[in-house]
């Protein structure tokens, strides 16, 4: 029958591409260090036939997975349970089948960020202040989002095509401040978290090109990329003695509630594991 299976719990993680990712190596790690015998695996698969992809999951015994690039809202759209969460993100990015032959969609990248600025930052509140967001692509929504529900009293969205900064405005009922991408530099003035989304200043691309020096001194300066795990913005950020938090850990903490639903074990998000995906 479909979706019966009798060998060890599957999951993945499908984007397109998908060879970069580190989300099986931090599984991996987890279902060693539980001692259990499943496994979590790359899963290429092209927009056009994300659908029916899933469906073949389904069918040979994955349990659930996470979804990466381009497929967040696709996820969602194919959902039968979503959590408020995902609704509010407008996006999915942990998908778990149902017995009943469903799909549940959760966003777990909203735990990610909030977990990882309160690990990396101890006594961060968003209510402390503004905040300013630079990229309005799926991370962007996520990011607000978890601003928002923890009472952010400003969100301010910078992003290179302002038409898709409005759009997510728009998305959040008005909720945020757009700024033209030329005035980032200037609306980091006030800001008490300062999240840059985008791919700027990743391995292998170009530059952040913002400066910090409206930033408040109390200011904490958080940037989702993590290769390299200090980017430039970082560096900058402690050059002014300002909190800089990577990446890394959103990509760690995202990953736990989906680990714990599928594998059964709620995993521990620590040193060894950071250790473990950077020396990968």
């Amino acid at each position: 029958m479909e979706g019966k299976h009798a060998g060890p719990p599957l999951a993945g993680v499908i984007g397109w591409p998908i060879s970069h990712s580190r989300s099986p190596i931090l599984h991996g790690h987890w279902l060693r260090r539980y001692g259990i015998g499943g496994f979590y695996v790359p899963v290429a698969l092209a927009p056009e036939t994300f659908a029916e992809g899933l469906r073949a999951l389904r069918t040979v015994g994955f349990v659930g997975a996470n979804v990466t690039v381009p497929h967040k809202e696709a996820a969602l759209a194919l959902a039968s349970e979503i959590t408020p969460r995902a609704a509010r993100v407008g996006a999915a990015n942990t998908l778990t089948f149902l017995p009943d032959g469903g799909l549940h969609a959760d966003n777990t990248d909203v735990h990610g960020f909030l977990a990882n600025l309160r690990q990396g930052a101890p006594g961060w509140s968003a209510t402390a202040g503004p905040a300013l967001v630079l990229g309005a692509g799926g991370a962007a929504r996520a990011i607000v989002a978890g601003l928002i529900e923890e009472g952010c009293p400003e969100v301010r969205i910078a992003n290179r095509t302002r038409d898709r900064a409005d759009r997510l405005a728009d998305h959040f009922a008005g909720r945020l401040t757009v700024v033209d991408w030329g005035f980032a530099s200037a609306a980091m003035d006030g800001a008490r978290t300062i999240v840059n989304t985008t791919v700027l200043g990743m391995a292998g691309q170009a530059d952040l090109d913002v400066q910090l020096d409206a930033a408040p001194a109390d200011a904490v300066v958080n940037d989702i990329v993590y290769v390299p795990l200090e980017t430039p913005l970082l560096r900058a950020a402690r050059r002014r003695g300002l909190t800089a938090v990577d990446g890394l850990g959103m990509l760690l903490h995202q990953a736990a509630p989906g680990f714990e639903r599928w594998f059964g074990t709620k995993p521990a998000v620590d040193e060894d594991l950071r250790r473990a995906v950077l020396g990968a």
